[in-house]
């Protein structure tokens, strides 16, 4: 068919674990100082999906349920004092299920990760929803 729209194909590259991250390491960036200041060493973490353990741990019914997840002790759990081999809290952001949900969804795919982290920093913090959707509004998200 002559005239057909017939977008270039090779530019059409879903976007990485590193991409992901780089996104959540921007995202984080533009959260207040002073609340990054308390998130300490919280380490982030990108994976395609979540392991079968946490899938069943989190009761799960797909791999593409949960977007990210915080693990480690909270700050609300005396997480601000790390006990003798206690593993480092870390944020877990899933990158095949955020690409679903991006697809399904009018956002960009910052603000969803953005959103992502916020909510699963919040976590760390025993944040309330109202909490979080105040910091994602002082980071622009």
């Amino acid at each position: 068919m002559t005239g057909e729209y017939r977008p270039d194909r090779s530019r059409f590259i879903a976007p990485s674990l590193d991409d992901i991250e780089a996104l959540a390491s921007e995202a984080f960036v533009q959260l207040p100082q002073s609340f990054r200041d308390l998130c300490g060493d919280i380490i982030i973490r990108v994976a395609d999906f979540p392991t079968d353990e946490v899938l069943k741990e989190m009761n799960a019914e797909t791999p593409f349920d949960l977007l990210g997840l915080f693990h480690g002790v909270g700050m609300t759990s005396d997480g601000a004092t790390p006990q003798s081999g206690q593993m480092p809290n870390m944020i877990w952001l899933y990158r095949r299920p955020i690409l679903d949900y991006w697809a399904e969804h009018e956002e960009t795919l910052g603000d969803i990760v953005s959103h992502v982290l916020i909510h699963e920093i919040g976590h760390h913090f025993g944040l309330s929803d109202e909490d979080m959707e105040r910091i994602e509004a002082e980071a622009g998200a």
